[in-house]
């Protein structure tokens, strides 16, 4: 198994602290209670997202730098954590931030490659993903769905579950992911891959899934 060492690089809540760009960056995006963290930790196979037990203590931009080698000076590509958002007891307050530092990292980010936005699987579609998902459309930036908390759900009614939220939204394909399982997990590492550039560059790049 060739593993990724995965480095804290800084927090931001100001786009004049945002790290030189240069490798490409992969943002996650959700709801305060979505299971983001977790998803980010599950994904590098290490704890390096703070997962509260309170929804909606990340209040910054959080850059996590993937190296190939634990001794090199760049980053091959960054996970982003940004801020959640609709949690009721600081919904106003995370929106009057957007503005500030979130839209302006998703509106002028020339190295962000990929949005990846959570949802979780077991409840209605919510409008605030329903307006997030607009916005990243009205601002052409690619854009994956995942479906979390996907083991919360029987294997006969997950398919139909994500069917009609992929229809609420209006989207297609849904990515269902499990923390708990890991499932979803080596899908998401390969669409985080096909994303990294020229393609024979992305085959170089070790993942921390087993190569199967």
């Amino acid at each position: 198994m060739k593993l990724l060492t995965a480095k804290f690089l800084t927090s931001a809540a100001d786009p004049k602290f945002f790290p030189p760009e240069g490798p490409p960056e992969f943002a996650f995006l959700g709801r305060s209670n979505v299971g983001k963290s977790s998803l980010i930790n599950s994904l590098l196979g290490q704890k390096l997202a703070h997962v509260s037990s309170t929804p909606g203590r990340t209040r910054t931009i959080n850059f996590i730098g993937l190296y190939a080698k634990p001794n090199q000076p760049h980053p091959e590509m960054l996970l982003v954590d940004l801020p959640g958002y609709g949690y009721a007891k600081i919904s106003k307050s995370i929106s009057a931030e957007w503005p500030k530092f979130i839209e302006p990292y998703l509106q002028e980010r020339q190295t962000l490659k990929l949005c990846i936005v959570l949802i979780d699987s077991n409840i209605p579609a919510q409008a605030p993903d329903h307006h997030l998902i607009e916005f990243l459309q009205a601002q052409g930036r690619a854009y994956l769905v995942v479906g979390t908390k996907s083991d919360k759900l029987s294997s006969n009614k997950l398919r139909p579950t994500l069917q009609k939220l992929e229809r609420e939204h209006g989207i297609k394909d849904i990515l269902p992911y499990s923390t708990m399982t890991s499932a979803g997990r080596a899908e998401l590492w390969r669409a985080i891959r096909s994303r990294m550039g020229d393609a024979e560059t992305a085959e170089q790049i070790p993942s921390p899934v087993a190569d199967e």
